[in-house]
């Protein structure tokens, strides 16, 4: 998603830096790389200043910047009159997702149900990315499963009607295809559940079985 849609930015917008792999595919494809990535100085509060002092990194934007951050550093007109979007997936899905990431340079990677019982909730749940305050801060929140039908509807809130392809990133991690209901245990159904229990709410996924 991140690489599709520098597609569409211009010199002035902000292009945070992804994955050496994926910056190669971004350039690979002829789309603009990171830029305007340092928040203006009058933005930059003094206790981010300090932080960035120490860590010896200036403030600027990343990807997976949270919303709570992207508000604290942008003029509050930009963050009141931006249409702002992002996309969640099946928390179960993305559990077993991010194990295979996670492991991917492993030679045995441990089994999924450890992994699951000693990730951080940030690991598995991204609520914390598109919340402030424990309420959603953005404007539209498209589905995973319907990724190219989410995302046509989401620029067609910003009057954007253009052929967005999205290049294959990240998809060749994932070893066991199988439904998520065939990888996870009751023990770890549990896990993911109590980790993602404020999205699993939020967007009514239910715990369904394999398809017959």
């Amino acid at each position: 998603m991140e690489i599709a849609l520098s597609r569409l930015c211009g010199p002035d917008d902000v292009i945070t830096p992804v994955s050496a792999e994926d910056e190669a595919l971004r350039q690979e494809l002829g789309y603009p790389g990171p830029q305007n990535t340092a928040i203006p100085a009058h933005l930059v509060r003094p206790f981010d200043r300090l932080r960035g002092w120490l860590s010896r990194q200036p403030p600027q934007f990343v990807n997976h910047a949270t919303a709570e951050y992207v508000q604290r550093h942008v003029d509050p007109e930009i963050w009141r009159s931006y249409f702002k979007f992002c996309f969640e997936r099946n928390p179960y899905d993305k559990a077993i997702s991010r194990y295979f990431w996670s492991t991917r340079e492993a030679s045995r990677p441990r089994p999924i149900a450890d992994f699951l019982g000693h990730a951080k909730r940030r690991q598995i749940s991204n609520w914390q990315i598109y919340t402030v305050r424990d309420e959603i801060a953005v404007d539209f929140v498209g589905r995973f499963e319907h990724l190219q039908e989410d995302l046509i509807a989401a620029l067609a809130q910003l009057g954007l009607e253009v052929e967005l392809p999205l290049p294959r990133a990240k998809s060749r991690y994932r070893r066991d295809k199988r439904h998520y209901s065939q990888v996870l245990d009751s023990s770890s159904r549990a896990l993911v559940e109590r980790m993602c229990a404020r999205e699993l709410a939020a967007f009514g996924y239910p715990w369904e079985g394999a398809p017959q």
